[in-house]
């Protein structure tokens, strides 16, 4: 089912930090403004990167500290793991975050557009929603703020269930017991930390001749340091 078009002075197409702060910032500035979101607003950040991952790595931290309570003098019995708890733990503070633009988007009266959007010319566009009824949609300027997305490798995530990308990696239904990560950007570096200090022989693979290899090359020997000394296995130019 098609409805009648709408008009905007801005349509802002992803919901992720470029795009939900493009849009506030647009009807800040008076225009009539439109966000589309296939998902949940907020992108990958709130909901799938950033923030998820560091409630992770909380609770991974916290779990780390037990373990080292003693030589602070503070003497704790051995730690027990509720791991489905900190997963839903990571789920909530997403969740949570999610509501908030929610909420900005609505102080700022901005329409929200639940589907995928497509360009039919240069002024229209078509959101498809989930039960795929479709709205036109005619504007003046529109932002394209889509991000980015796993690189999957063909056939392998089909036919196996033991490999996972970032979304699988952060809600599996049980902590297995070995994990190879395959990149050591911030996303494979945090993941691989994680699972570590909760107890998973980890293994990192990178290709270039370093881990962490967009960023300096002293925090890349640093933290091959640190990540060994934890018992992480590490692996480069491979």
């Amino acid at each position: 089912m098609t409805t009648s078009p709408q008009t905007f002075d801005v349509i802002v197409i992803g919901s992720g930090p470029g795009g939900y702060v493009s849009a506030i910032r647009a009807a800040q500035l008076g225009f009539n403004v439109a966000i589309v979101e296939r998902e949940n607003l907020g992108g990958i950040c709130l909901n799938w990167g950033c923030i998820p991952t560091k409630a992770l790595l909380k609770a991974s931290e916290v779990m780390h500290t037990i373990k080292h309570a003693e030589e602070f003098g503070i003497k704790v019995g051995k730690p027990t793991l509720d791991f489905k708890k900190i997963i839903q733990r990571s789920r909530n503070v997403a969740g949570q975050l999610s509501s908030g633009i929610g909420f900005l988007m609505k102080k700022n009266k901005i329409t929200i557009l639940n589907g995928s959007a497509k360009f039919d010319t240069d002024t229209t566009l078509t959101v498809t929603a989930a039960n795929k009824s479709t709205q036109k949609i005619i504007f003046t300027y529109a932002v394209v703020a889509t991000g980015a997305r796993a690189k999957e490798i063909p056939n392998i995530l089909e036919a196996s269930k033991h490999v996972m990308t970032y979304r699988e990696a952060m809600t599996p239904k049980e902590l297995p017991k070995s994990l190879l990560v395959i990149g050591s950007g911030a996303i494979g570096v945090e993941f691989a930390s994680f699972y570590n200090e909760l107890g998973v022989n980890v293994t990192i693979v990178e290709a270039q001749d370093r881990i962490t290899p967009v960023e300096d090359e002293d925090i890349s020997k640093e933290l091959k340091k640190q990540l060994t000394k934890q018992g992480i296995t590490i692996i480069t130019d491979a």
